[in-house]
């Protein structure tokens, strides 16, 4: 029997040790959407309409999977064939300030957005003042009233995102601008009656709408004008 004690080896300190695994994180979650980046997609569908990108088909298709779109994952699909859609459909909207139901929040200080929300309520827009490039109209178990016909338009293209669930939202305009619209629903009713303006120049007013049993229209109101639609002051005002 040996009883003689044998040295036990030591490591090598030039042998690296393996590194221990790394414990996996989590997978973040999906952020989820908001109604503004939800418009801001819909946009770059709107101008990709106007340029000839997309066909009226095509485009409608499209705006349906935008309102079903439940995060910024399902929305940057839509519109990454598009010009400017990485930035646009990604980045998270603003945080926005609270809206009372029923009430109209004017534009923030850098003018991008006009709010209207009715919540089982009622809320309109009408009478002499400006109106801004931009308008978001939502209606929950509600109406909105949106009356142009004594607005000032000093911008050329007035954009309205009508969204109405069980709701109502009515457009009218003067009879002496363009008014387009697109849009679509859910055993709802979407009605824009478009014209075009006899002015090359005249404002044009787009609605672009979504409505879920519920009701978005849009027309002209016949013997309503802008009146001094022609004066140079309005006219350089106009963007071209």
């Amino acid at each position: 029997m040996d009883l003689e004690k044998k040295p036990q080896k030591q490591p090598d300190p030039a042998t690296p040790r393996p590194a221990a695994p790394r414990p996996t994180a989590p997978a973040a979650p999906a952020m989820r959407a908001s109604d503004a980046d939800r418009d801001r997609v819909a946009d770059i569908l709107r101008e990709a309409l106007a340029e000839g990108r997309l066909d009226a088909e095509e485009h409608g298709e499209r705006i349906d999977a935008v309102y079903r779109a439940k995060t910024l994952g399902e929305l940057e699909p839509i519109v990454r064939d598009l010009p400017a859609a990485a930035a646009s459909a990604t980045a998270p909207a603003a945080p926005r300030a609270d809206v009372a139901y029923g009430t109209y929040d004017p534009a923030g200080a850098a003018g991008e957005e006009e709010k209207l929300v009715a919540v089982f309520s009622s809320t309109s827009l009408r009478g002499r003042r400006r109106i801004g490039p931009r308008t978001a109209a939502f209606a929950l178990f509600g109406n909105i009233e949106i009356d142009l016909t004594e607005t000032t338009f000093t911008q050329r293209l007035t954009t309205i995102n009508a969204t109405s669930i069980f709701g109502n939202v009515e457009v009218t305009v003067p009879e002496n601008v363009s008014l387009r619209g697109t849009g679509g629903g859910v055993f709802s009713n979407f009605e824009v009656d478009t014209q075009e303006a006899d002015d090359p120049e005249a404002p044009v007013v787009v609605v672009n709408g979504y409505s879920v049993f519920g009701n978005v229209e849009a027309r002209p109101r016949r013997g309503k004008r802008i009146a001094d639609l022609l004066h140079d002051k309005l006219r350089k005002h106009l963007e071209r």
